[in-house]
């Protein structure tokens, strides 16, 4: 999804390939670029349609926010789609992010637990409903003070849409540059400062322990 004040251009040039086999294919997604299509012409360009293009039997298994980078996991056949995901939908996916917010978080590390669900009136924002909201887990660690920021490894247990966006928010240290839930020096960034770092889970076909990693740019 595109906010209201950041019209979409995405980025150009090749898509890093961190692995490929018979059944699954792992790249790291460059942000700015949406992982599927959105609604209208001049939101076709894509993830998903530029990998088509190359393996043109390539499947979605999960998503990516647009201005998230990272780690994305697509399926090269059918069989590895549906097993895949499978494991994203009952969590047997562990995922790690890497983010930097704003201002200097005082504890090592915690946990988050607030519901979350889609704030229609303002969609495709989300916002915390205790009483209609889906439940939305997320642990931290504070890993670096940078000036007066912080860098912040989030290891989400839910896949709730904008679910860590909304949780650092709600932490008080909203994540750098992102357009939707940061405001005034905070969303002063060239980017959002959220990459999805690395993922560990079973392979759906071979049962090897997969250990996946994208190296952070920033």
């Amino acid at each position: 999804m595109t906010g209201p004040s950041t019209p979409y251009r995405p980025p150009h040039g090749p898509i890093a390939v961190i692995h490929r086999d018979d059944h699954l294919l792992v790249v790291d997604k460059p942000q700015g670029l949406l992982s599927v299509p959105g609604r209208g012409p001049d939101l076709t360009d894509c993830l998903l349609a530029r990998l088509a293009a190359i393996w043109p039997e390539v499947l979605l298994c999960h998503r990516l926010d647009r201005d998230t980078s990272g780690i994305m996991v697509f399926a090269l056949t059918k069989e590895g789609q549906r097993k895949m995901g499978r494991m994203f939908e009952v969590r047997r996916v562990r995922k790690r992010y890497i983010a930097r917010v704003a201002g200097r978080v005082a504890e090592p590390s915690g946990t988050i637990d607030l519901p979350l669900i889609v704030d229609w009136p303002n969609r495709p924002l989300q916002h915390v409903n205790h009483e209609t909201g889906k439940p939305a887990v997320t642990d931290w660690t504070c890993v670096a003070h940078e000036g007066d920021t912080t860098r912040m490894r989030l290891m989400p247990r839910t896949g709730r849409s904008h679910q860590l966006r909304v949780h650092m928010r709600e932490l008080g240290h909203p994540i750098l540059g992102d357009p939707f839930y940061a405001t005034g020096a905070a969303l002063d960034h060239p980017r959002m400062m959220l990459h999805a770092e690395g993922l560990k889970f079973e392979h759906p076909v071979t049962g090897k322990v997969m250990r996946l990693e994208a190296p952070v740019p920033f």
